[in-house]
């Protein structure tokens, strides 16, 4: 199976990071969905610890990928964005709800617009699951818009919003990890004698070919 170099290196390197981020931010969707009685406060917090373990996945990310991708310059951007808008929660505590919307609104616009713009970039890799990236980031930027468009969401609206976003976001994450994690096994890339399959199956040759 012919791979090319920077797929192999971000399926056999990144997989597991990817699907980290799809994971957190399942988990941060469904305690905000049923967490009884959430307050602005409790949200605050909330919101703060996964932004920040996001941005930290992020940021691994792109640390990981610089060598294989040319977007890896943009999934640093969002791990920043997202670190940035975690720390401002924890600075901010007793940020009032309407406060709280406009900073999750605006991160998740600059979000949005990284995820998309990385994607993109990525299109000309083929099986890294780009489409999936560029929905995500899609559906980051309208649901920032939706925010900034509806000022007056009450608390318990912006609760179910950001929780159905973070789900939905984190699902398509996942299935995008599956899909690189698929094509890692098909090459043979996350096999124990790794080392010497990945030069096989990015150029191709066959492993016994003397």
């Amino acid at each position: 199976m012919v791979v090319d170099e920077r797929l192999a290196g971000v399926m056999r390197d990144v997989w597991w990071l990817i699907l980290l981020r799809g994971i957190f931010a399942v988990i941060f969707g469904i305690v905000a969905l049923l967490w009884p009685g959430l307050t602005v406060l409790s949200l605050v917090l909330l919101f703060g610890i996964y932004s920040i373990v996001d941005g930290v996945t992020a940021i691994a990310r792109a640390v990981h990928s610089r060598r294989y991708e040319s977007a890896w310059v943009w999934w640093a951007l969002v791990g920043i964005v997202s670190v940035v808008a975690g720390i401002i929660a924890f600075l901010w505590p007793a940020i009032t709800a309407l406060a709280l919307l406009y900073v999750i609104a605006f991160y998740a616009i600059v979000f949005g617009v990284g995820q998309t713009v990385a994607a993109f970039r990525l299109r000309e890799v083929r099986g890294i699951g780009w489409g999936l990236m560029l929905v995500s980031g899609i559906l980051a930027i309208i649901f920032g818009i939706w925010l900034l468009v509806a000022p007056d969401t009450s608390i318990l609206t912006l609760i179910w919003l950001l929780g159905g976003y973070a789900i939905a976001f984190g699902i398509l994450v996942i299935v995008a990890s599956f899909q690189l994690r698929g094509r890692a096994k098909d090459a043979g890339l996350l096999d124990a004698g790794a080392g010497s399959t990945e030069s096989h199956a990015i150029t191709g040759e066959s492993p016994h070919k003397s």
